[in-house]
C-alpha cells in the first residue's frame, strides 16, 4: 500500500486566512471599522507570550483590529474580572480570548464564565458548549473545528463514516465528538479507561487523536486506508542530534503514515488551523454585532 497523503494544514489555513482577509476588508467599508479581537495575556509564562505574539501578527495579516492587555502575574481576579466586563461592553471589541494557563490562584473558569457568550470566539464558555450540544449556532472551540475543516476538504461527506475520538476534554475531545456527530458520523469517544483502545481505533474510518501523550497511538492501531487527524504536539527530550527536542504528535507519524490513507503531519497539520479558525470566529462575531448576514465560505 502506498504512503498515506499529507493533510496540509498550512496550506489549508493560509487559504482561509486569505478568504478572512477579504471578507474582513469587506466587513470594514460596510461598517466602517475593523473587526475587533482582544487577547488577555496574564503573567509572563513563555509558551503563551509566543502564541499572544503569533495571533496578533495573524490579526493584522487578515485587517483585524487586535487589542493586547498584558497584566502582571500579580493581577487579582477582581482586577481581571473588572477588565473583562470592561472588554464585554467594549462595542469595538467582537471577540475576547483569554490566553490559558492563568497564573496560580486565578480561577479559570470563573473567568471563560464572565466572557459575553457572542464574545467568546474560543467557544470555551459553557453556553456555547450547550449550544453546540443542542445544535444552535455558536462558537466552537478552534482547534476542533479546524480539524472538522480538514477532515470535510479531504473526505467531503462524512455521512455515515466511523469515528474514533481519543481524548474527552472540553477543548478538544467532546466538541470534536459533537462536530462528527452532527456531520453525521458514527462515533466513539476513547479515553485512558477505554477497554481494549487499539482494537476500538481499529474500527475508525477517521481517528482523531488528542491526548496530548507522544506517539502513543501505533501504526497497527490504524485500520488500512483510514483517515488520521492527530491533535497533539508534544516536544520529546533533547538528543545529541535534537538539541531542543522534536516536536511529534499523539500518533507514531511514519507507522501510521504506511497504513492509513490520509494523515495531518506535527507540525504542520491541525497547529496552523487553530489561529485561522480563531480569526473566522471573530469574523463571524463582527459580523453579528453589526447586524450582517454571516460571511459565505468561511
Amino acid at each position: 500500500m502506498a504512503a498515506a497523503q499529507r493533510i496540509d494544514g498550512k496550506a489549508f489555513a493560509e487559504g482561509l486566512r486569505a478568504r478572512i482577509g477579504a471578507a474582513a476588508a469587506d466587513f470594514a467599508r460596510t461598517a466602517g471599522r475593523r473587526p475587533g479581537l482582544a487577547v488577555v495575556l496574564v503573567g509572563d509564562d513563555a509558551a503563551s507570550q509566543v502564541y499572544v505574539g503569533a495571533k496578533a501578527r495573524a490579526c493584522e495579516e487578515a485587517g483585524i483590529a487586535s487589542f493586547e492587555h498584558r497584566l502582571p502575574a500579580t493581577t487579582s481576579s477582581a482586577e481581571l474580572l473588572t477588565l473583562v466586563e470592561r472588554l464585554n461592553r467594549d462595542a469595538q471589541v467582537d471577540g475576547i480570548l483569554v490566553q490559558l494557563p492563568l497564573p496560580q490562584g486565578l480561577d479559570e473558569q470563573a473567568v471563560i464564565a464572565a466572557i459575553d457568550p457572542d464574545k467568546d470566539v474560543d467557544g470555551f464558555h459553557v453556553i456555547n458548549a450547550g449550544r453546540l450540544a443542542v445544535g444552535q449556532t455558536g462558537f466552537v472551540p478552534c482547534t476542533p473545528l479546524g480539524c472538522l475543516m480538514l477532515l470535510q476538504d479531504h473526505l467531503g461527506d462524512l455521512n455515515g463514516l466511523e469515528a474514533v475520538v481519543i481524548g474527552r476534554s472540553n477543548i478538544v475531545g467532546k466538541p470534536m465528538a459533537q462536530l462528527l456527530t452532527d456531520a453525521n458520523a458514527t462515533v466513539t469517544i476513547a479515553h485512558s479507561r477505554t477497554r481494549d483502545l487499539p482494537q476500538v481505533v481499529r474500527r475508525a474510518d477517521i481517528v482523531v487523536a488528542a491526548v496530548g501523550r507522544p506517539e502513543m497511538v501505533r501504526g497497527d492501531w490504524i485500520k488500512p486506508g483510514a483517515t488520521v487527524i492527530d491533535v497533539g504536539i508534544n516536544r520529546l527530550p533533547p538528543t545529541e542530534d535534537k538539541p531542543k527536542g522534536r516536536l511529534v504528535g499523539d500518533v507514531a507519524f511514519a507507522e501510521a503514515a504506511a497504513v492509513a490513507g490520509a494523515i495531518t503531519p506535527v507540525p504542520g497539520g491541525v497547529g496552523p488551523m487553530t489561529i485561522a479558525v480563531l480569526l473566522r470566529n471573530t469574523l463571524v462575531a463582527a459580523h453579528a454585532h453589526a447586524g450582517l448576514p454571516a460571511p459565505e465560505g468561511l
